[in-house]
């Protein structure tokens, strides 16, 4: 199984008009304000550091660096060329773990297992991806994160809320037309797709992956309110991992 090609030349088109300059993306926030926030909900649960941190649509990089500075080794894949390049070129400040970046369909099964047999159990980040896949990809990208993680390695998955489509939405239907680092989403047809807030959880479970803590938190972008502020979209995310069976 793969993603459509419509998909994937959409994300395509969307990275090759990405210049990589800092904040150009509207979700491409400074790290302190996303990942950072993240990684203190998340390694309180994380058994084993040492595992290869595999950051699931890392785009161009910027969290995934954040990422090389708490995980020895961090492995940043995307489904998009143009994204893995811009990763890349970026520089990479010192001292830090030891970063890869590669070209990677995350529901292609057997990509997956070649990942796995390549790397064993994986801790895992995932932020905003499942609800940009196409409904019917989804279970597959669960299933995934299922096989990285393994027995040992644990996952973090943060995903906009219901509610945060609804924002989205009246954005992009202002009487001055949608904030200018929207307008390349919508352009390009990459905006947030829809997703209940309990599907993530479903597909997990589906996945045989248990929820081991979840929440809400905000979630900050690179585009601003009329008043100055930054824009923060409602998210929920959740901790998974399989715990070790009791002898």
């Amino acid at each position: 199984m793969s993603v459509t090609d419509g998909y994937m030349h959409a994300w395509e088109g969307f990275w090759s008009e990405v210049s990589g300059a800092r904040g150009e993306v509207f979700w491409d926030t400074e790290p302190e304000l996303t990942v950072a926030l993240h990684l203190a909900l998340f390694e309180p649960h994380v058994d084993d550091h040492r595992l290869t941190l595999v950051d699931i649509g890392c785009g161009n990089g910027t969290q995934t660096l954040f990422l090389a500075d708490r995980f020895p080794g961090v492995l940043g894949v995307d489904l998009s060329a143009a994204a893995i390049a811009l990763a890349l070129r970026r520089e990479r400040p010192e001292p830090l773990g030891e970063i890869r970046f590669r070209q990677l369909d995350a529901v292609d099964s057997a990509g997956i297992a070649r990942l796995r047999a390549e790397t064993g159990d994986c801790n895992v980040y995932v932020r905003g991806v499942l609800h940009q896949a196409e409904p019917q990809d989804r279970q597959a990208l669960a299933d995934a994160i299922a096989v990285l993680v393994g027995t040992r390695g644990r996952a973090f998955v943060v995903e906009p809320a219901e509610a945060a489509g609804r924002r989205l939405a009246e954005l992009a239907a202002a009487p001055a037309g949608p904030p200018p680092k929207l307008q390349p989403v919508l352009r390009h047809c990459v905006a947030p797709r829809t997703m209940s807030d309990d599907e993530p959880t479903a597909l997990f479970a589906a996945a045989s992956l248990p929820v081991l803590a979840e929440g809400e938190l905000p979630l900050t972008t690179t585009e601003y309110e009329p008043d100055g502020s930054r824009i923060a979209l409602p998210s929920k995310w959740l901790v998974l991992g399989r715990r070790p069976e009791r002898p």
